[in-house]
């Protein structure tokens, strides 16, 4: 026991343990310790930065979601099996949605208005809401968004999806094209620039999600708590009333925010809304040495 040497029969030493190995072994894993738990501390976001970051993200999701291929038929077989599954659960009533609100014009132009805008609006709103209320929740937050996302993409390439209203032999309606509203990069004269076929998981419904649950967690108005849950539910109606996706392609996308949320936990060592609201100011020492800096956590 701690001996580092051992002598054979012959007199020759057998291998031994280089103690300046060990320490430099020890300083490597240090290091990366250091700069492991660097990364996984929230800092105060950088607005250049994040505008950057949110811009080339999205365009690369764009750039990727339009070039899977659109597998017409394969997308078109899987729309079929869908609508029979639902049928078998009797959860198959997206048609009589379909049509119930589209005999109500104001309220179904308001739909597809609605479907082609807040999408964006709101996140984008929630985002900024985010980055200048709550920076210390804010990069746990967005690690949620952008991986819920990046999984979508895997979806949208695994498993093509028609959605309803370009289905075969089928009476649903594409409402923006019958009332001739703008906004949609899935019917109409934008629909060569969007994948037709990437209906599975419904991404309007996980950043609704998201962007509901991160309002209801960190909101301290009840009523405004109360209008983030009405979100997701109310996106959840509209894309089912616009024939744009399936219930189970609302289902794909809660479960792509969940992988989202388990990434940012595993990542973080906590749940986004539960980290501090402010970040923590590094200040210099005596002999200028940095150091963490006491702060005040505000609910």
């Amino acid at each position: 026991m701690g001996e580092t040497t051992v002598t054979t029969l012959e007199g020759r030493q057998g291998p031994s343990t280089s103690p300046i190995a060990g320490t430099e072994d020890d300083r490597t894993g240090r290091t990366f310790a250091r700069v492991l738990r660097r990364l996984r501390t929230p800092r105060r976001p950088r607005l250049w930065f994040e505008i950057l970051l949110i811009a080339v993200s999205y365009w690369t999701y764009s750039l990727i979601r339009n070039a899977v291929p659109e597998q017409k038929s394969q997308a078109l077989r899987n729309a079929d099996w869908i609508w029979r599954v639902e049928h078998d659960l009797g959860i198959a009533v997206e048609q009589s949605i379909n049509h119930a609100v589209d005999s109500v014009t104001w309220l179904i132009v308001g739909m597809n208005y609605y479907y082609a805008t807040l999408h964006f609006v709101v996140t984008l709103g929630v985002l900024v809401w985010l980055f200048r209320k709550h920076p210390g929740r804010y990069a746990a937050a967005r690690l949620v968004l952008f991986a819920t996302t990046a999984v979508a993409l895997v979806g949208y390439y695994l498993y093509p999806l028609a959605p309803p209203r370009l289905m075969n032999g089928t009476n649903f309606i594409d409402t923006v094209v019958v009332h001739q509203t703008w906004g949609s990069m899935a019917s109409g004269d934008l629909k060569n620039m969007s994948n037709q076929y990437a209906a599975m998981p419904s991404m309007h419904i996980g950043w609704s999600l998201w962007c509901g649950l991160t309002i209801f967690a960190l909101a301290s108005v009840p009523w405004v708590k109360v209008l983030g849950l009405l979100y997701p539910t109310a996106t959840l109606v509209v894309i089912v009333a616009t024939a744009n996706h399936f219930w189970l392609d609302a289902v794909g996308g809660m479960i792509c925010l969940a992988f989202g949320f388990a990434v940012a936990r595993v990542w973080y060592g906590s749940m986004p809304y539960a980290l501090p609201r402010e970040v923590a100011v590094r200040t210099e020492g005596a002999r200028g040495t940095a150091r963490p800096a006491t702060t005040h956590q505000r609910a």
